[in-house]
């Protein structure tokens, strides 16, 4: 267990947080409709995640998954939208193909998150984070958890430095997450 916990920890830290980083921060913050983040599979889940963290902290956004956008999801994507797909191999077929139909839908900037540098995604794209060479720990080499870790990672550095971009401050965090614990913090000084 330590041994994965520790590669998750290794392959986080090894992040090359460069410009293209603060090009996706800019493309957030100046979008002019609400933000869509996609991904199948693990990945999407990662997105769904984003989505959720993004509209609780003052950016508007949502979910689209990427095999319902084939039969009318992508309907969800309007003009301006800004669009965030996680893909480790940047070839998943679905996303793809959303991506490339999402431009004829009038989409803003497009940024992918991947791993492989042949990836298609890395051409739909208009910004690309890469995740770097990300090792998964599994004994086959194959369950995702490092990788998703390394996407868990850079959604939530984009999600809460967007929102301190922006100035949210937590009445407004309470407004939009009223229930629960955090909401309860949330209100804590305001009442």
């Amino acid at each position: 267990m330590r041994r994965i916990i520790a590669a998750e920890a290794a392959a986080i830290s090894a992040i090359d947080i460069n410009d293209a980083y603060e090009r996706a921060l800019e493309a957030l913050y100046i979008c002019e409709g609400k933000v869509v983040a996609t991904g199948m599979g693990k990945a999407g889940l990662v997105a769904r995640k984003l989505a959720v963290t993004l509209s609780s902290t003052g950016t508007p956004a949502v979910f689209v998954h990427p095999g319902e956008a084939a039969h009318g999801d992508l309907g969800m994507i309007a003009e301006g939208d800004c669009i965030v797909a996680f893909s480790t191999s940047g070839k998943t077929r679905e996303v793809i193909e959303a991506l490339e139909l999402s431009r004829n839908l009038g989409s803003g900037t497009i940024i992918g998150v991947t791993s492989h540098p042949d990836s298609d995604l890395r051409r739909v794209s208009d910004i690309v984070l890469d995740m770097g060479d990300v090792k998964e720990p599994c004994p086959l080499g194959l369950t995702p958890s490092a990788s998703t870790a390394v996407m868990y990672a850079i959604s939530d550095a984009l999600a809460l430095t967007l929102m301190e971009r922006k100035g949210v401050t937590k009445h407004e965090y309470g407004l939009r997450h009223h229930g629960g614990y955090l909401g309860r913090m949330a209100r804590t000084d305001n009442e």
